[in-house]
């Protein structure tokens, strides 16, 4: 394990770390005795929230157990060593990761089982597992394979490196119009059969994504699961029964963060063989309150999970009023450098006047309408509620939707407790 990456040396280099302070390992911000609201630390700031974040991790891992299944985490949701080592603590079976760059970070933390969600095909990548493998004898990879064309290109490369042990690979399903993996049935098993004659890879397992059918909607979203999972399974079989898979214990795995309970019950398919199911949800590990926040509430009801019970938002982003330019407008010192925008934009969640050390409700017609690179426009009823308009100078903190691309606009976050207080860091490494 790299020490260094685990507790690096902060400074004032790292966007929100104090100005005025000295550097300190990242172990040791949590005793600084900072807090967020008392002004400690320089806006805009990327936060998390050590009860929700500990709810979270905890909630995902029991139901995860509760259906039979193991966690492999998405680490590109964070890719955070500290977190990393949160979810293994947790019970996590493994890290996910979509690329070999993101693997070689997760394997210096510590990481020693790995899937990698995504096809591999370049030299340089197959290149990079196998020198992984060298160095570190307790290391299981494990990526995906969705075609012939790539499968090609790993018997090149294994021909030209004779002695290499044989990659261990997943067979992907896919879905028309989505991305990656086998759109038929006998795609998928003449890929399969290819994949067994081959002496450069072991086919230990099947994959498949469904998030990108997620509409929300208990529905069409169980249907389309379902579907998906049916044809996982009639590949499961078809292979198992050709003898294709070379494992001892096959892996199946599934799961997004949107409809993660309509798959996970159907990872573990029966084959009178040794099976374990891989539930890799990343984005639970914060949540957020936005476009998850939408999802996960129709998860709750499907398993009849009261919402206050559920996952919770663990990460907000706190910033400035900086001006009061017209009626109904006031502009925020944060913008697209600084949190997500690519599903829908932040809601504003609390407001905290200068000196004030709680948070307080904002009125429910406040909304952020568009943002510029470090300007975000937050809108009211002009007249309706200008008697409680933000001032300037005043901290506004903001929920967003999408964890995945805030972590990555961020090289540090602070966790707080619930009086703001940092008690602990995480870093980044994009």
């Amino acid at each position: 394990m790299n020490t260094e990456l685990i507790d690096p040396i902060l400074d004032a280099s790292y966007k929100g770390y104090p100005r005025t302070q000295p550097p300190r390992a990242r172990s040791a911000v949590g005793t600084a005795g900072w807090n967020v609201l008392a002004g400690d630390l320089p806006l805009p700031l990327a936060l998390i929230k050590r009860e929700a974040l500990a709810h979270n991790l905890d909630w995902m891992q029991r139901y995860a157990q509760g259906q039979g299944v193991d966690m492999a985490p998405h680490g590109k949701t964070t890719m955070s060593p500290q977190l990393f080592a949160r979810q293994l603590d947790a019970g996590a079976w493994g890290i996910t990761f979509a690329t070999v760059a993101q693997l070689t970070v997760g394997v210096a933390a510590g990481v020693r089982r790995a899937l990698i969600a995504n096809q591999v095909v370049q030299d340089d990548d197959l290149a990079g597992i196998q020198q992984l493998r060298a160095a570190h004898a307790d290391l299981r990879v494990v990526f995906l394979v969705d075609s012939l064309a790539q499968l090609g290109l790993i018997d090149g490369w294994a021909a030209r490196h004779a002695g290499t042990p044989p990659f261990e690979v997943m067979l992907e399903i896919g879905v028309d119009g989505a991305r990656t993996g086998c759109r038929t049935h006998d795609e998928a098993l003449a890929l399969a059969r290819a994949l067994r004659a081959s002496p450069a890879v072991r086919l230990v397992g099947i994959e498949c994504y469904e998030g990108q059918g997620a509409t929300g909607q208990s529905g069409p979203d169980t249907a389309y699961a379902t579907t998906l999972m049916d044809r996982v399974q009639a590949v499961a079989q078809a292979a198992n029964a050709e003898q294709l898979f070379e494992a001892d214990e096959l892996l199946f795995s599934a799961g997004g963060s949107a409809i993660f309970d309509l798959v996970a019950g159907r990872l573990r398919p029966t084959l009178g063989r040794p099976v374990r199911g891989l539930l890799r949800s990343g984005c639970y590990v914060t949540h957020d309150h936005g476009f998850y926040g939408r999802m996960v509430a129709a998860v709750n009801q499907r398993i009849g999970c009261d919402c206050a019970d559920g996952l919770r938002p663990a990460m907000e982003v706190w910033a400035a009023v900086q001006s009061r330019p017209e009626p109904g407008l006031a502009i925020l010192a944060v913008g697209r450098r600084d949190l997500s925008f690519d599903i829908t934009l932040p809601m504003p969640i609390a407001r905290a006047a200068r000196g004030a050390l709680q948070p307080q409700a904002v009125p429910a017609s406040w909304k952020i309408t568009a943002l510029n690179d470090q300007h975000a426009y937050l809108r009211w009823d002009a007249g309706a509620d200008d008697a409680l308009a933000p001032v300037v100078g005043e901290r506004i903190g903001l929920g967003i939707s999408h964890p995945c691309t805030t972590f990555d606009k961020w090289r540090w976050m602070p966790i707080v407790d619930e009086g703001y207080g940092v008690v602990d860091a995480i870093t980044t490494h994009f």
